[in-house]
């Protein structure tokens, strides 16, 4: 495979394994103290991706938040806010959502072969970069793309099919599973994955690398590949 980026997993989930509700009310899963935490990983990174049910969903920033962040990365010629991209098959994205809206910084969009007018017509006037991702967008190569853009280090905030995706294929170096204190217990809310052939099962476990308990969550690190970088 060619070169792609160093890949990290973030996900906050209940303690069942769920995102989210099945209502249209939001669900929290994080605490203050964790959200910096986020913040400081987005600050270290050279692309955020979501997946576009994620954009539609939660109307996700994406930016960099903390002012002093924003300034070290002016100071080493970087945009105040990573690269955003995400994926979409339909291209059923509002032009006047957050992700295209706010932060100064690239907007990149991957779809198929046959919705690149759709996304260039609908999406042109705010994300200048539409990416042909071929018949069906496949991780890798919006990997390998990503890194011929200069993408070194890549953020996935998800959602739950964009995760499963990246898993499945063995393109993620390391997750960051944050377990919220409380069950959703609901079987049509979303999960943090699907079903799907994990590289990781009961016969080769991932690695844990760090339990971190931070207020009322827990975050559990783990390490997907050799590639790892325990800092």
């Amino acid at each position: 495979m060619a070169d792609r980026p160093y890949t990290l997993l973030s996900c906050s989930m209940s303690i069942d394994g769920y995102l989210d509700t099945a209502t249209d009310e939001r669900l929290l899963l994080s605490n203050d103290a964790d959200l910096d935490r986020v913040d400081a990983v987005r600050a270290d990174s050279d692309a955020i991706l979501v997946g576009a049910a994620t954009v539609r969903n939660d109307n996700p920033r994406l930016l960099v938040r903390a002012p002093a962040r924003r300034a070290e990365r002016a100071a080493r010629g970087l945009p105040p806010t990573p690269i955003k991209v995400t994926v979409t098959s339909r291209v059923r994205l509002d032009p006047r959502a957050e992700f295209f809206v706010t932060g100064d910084t690239e907007k990149l969009v991957y779809c198929p072969s046959d919705a690149v007018a759709a996304a260039r017509w609908r999406l042109g006037a705010v994300a200048k970069v539409i990416v042909d991702g071929g018949r069906r967008v496949d991780m890798c190569r919006l990997s390998e793309d990503l890194h011929e853009r200069g993408v070194r280090r890549l953020m996935v905030e998800g959602g739950g099919s964009v995760h499963t995706q990246f898993l499945v294929a063995g393109l993620a170096d390391e997750l960051h599973l944050v377990v919220a204190p409380f069950f959703v217990g609901d079987s049509r809310a979303p999960r943090f994955v699907g079903d799907g052939h994990f590289p990781w099962n009961p016969d080769c476990h991932a690695r844990l690398a760090e339990v971190r308990r931070i207020g009322d969550v827990v975050l559990l690190r783990y390490a997907l590949s050799e590639r790892f970088c325990q800092d």
